[in-house]
């Protein structure tokens, strides 16, 4: 079976990228897969990481045969991404923490980045900032916790339960004195509006999604005409009785047609 564009991550993060992508190339022919075999990612070591990465990325080229991958995973892109394109040919997208974009839009230069510990602890991450946040006082959140709960079905919870759960790091976003938050996990853009609601009027939210995607359909476009392709999931790992049952409800919610295994 041949999926032009694949959407890779550790879990649901990825959706909300997936969502925005089928919106902007209704007609591409694209899959999602969640890497649940390893999941979650943000708590693995940095060669973990690479080699679950890479051990999926040839299942995914096996199965599908691809022409792009984009990796909907701040954590396999800050760690891996570099290793996935010298391992395979295709292209690769990756997702990194919207750092520059915040340091634009700061005006007090105090920003806030949540991500998970792997991404937090990267060198990457450090690197991100010298380049483009030299200027400003970072305050930098792991949230291991907050991302189990979204995978496991938080986002369909309701608004009190999702408040509750962003709650924590509002608080210590804002007694930073933070104007600016990086949302540097893709799980968390589950709740972006959410966090929006939550931090207002004082913090403004930030992510690469837009971004992302443009740069996907930049690097390969998509192919001409109207007609909506329907799209698949997979994920790798023992499909248990309630994985089973979440992501039949999270591919309803997302118009993806669930495919069991990779």
């Amino acid at each position: 079976m041949h999926k032009k564009y694949v959407f890779l991550d550790s879990g649901i993060g990825g959706l909300p990228y997936f969502r925005y992508f089928h919106q902007k190339a209704p007609q591409a022919s694209a899959a999602y897969i969640a890497d649940l075999e390893h999941f979650p990612y943000g708590e693995k070591t940095r060669d973990e990481v690479i080699k679950y990465a890479i051990g999926v990325t040839e299942k995914i080229i096996n199965r599908l045969n691809p022409e792009m991958i984009i990796v909907v995973c701040n954590t396999m892109s800050t760690a891996a991404l570099d290793a996935l394109r010298k391992t395979f040919s295709i292209p690769f997208v990756g997702t990194v923490p919207a750092v520059k974009v915040a340091a634009e839009v700061s005006t007090n230069k105090r920003i806030g980045i949540i991500a998970t510990a792997r991404t937090i602890n990267d060198p990457y991450l450090d690197k991100l900032i010298e380049s483009f946040a030299a200027d400003c006082t970072i305050e930098k959140r792991a949230d291991a916790e907050l991302v189990a709960k979204i995978e496991n079905g938080l986002i369909t919870a309701t608004d009190e339960e999702k408040r509750k759960a962003v709650a924590p790091a509002i608080r210590q976003f804002k007694a930073a004195g933070t104007d600016t938050l990086v949302l540097a996990c893709t799980h968390f853009l589950h709740l972006a509006e959410t966090f929006a609601k939550c931090a207002a009027p004082e913090i403004r939210i930030v992510d690469s999604l837009p971004g992302v995607v443009s740069h996907a359909l930049d690097v390969l476009p998509p192919p001409s005409g109207t007609e909506a392709c329907r799209s698949s999931c997979y994920v790798t790992g023992e499909i248990t009785e309630r994985i089973d049952g979440l992501y039949r409800g999270y591919c309803g919610l997302f118009d993806l047609e669930w495919k069991g295994a990779l």
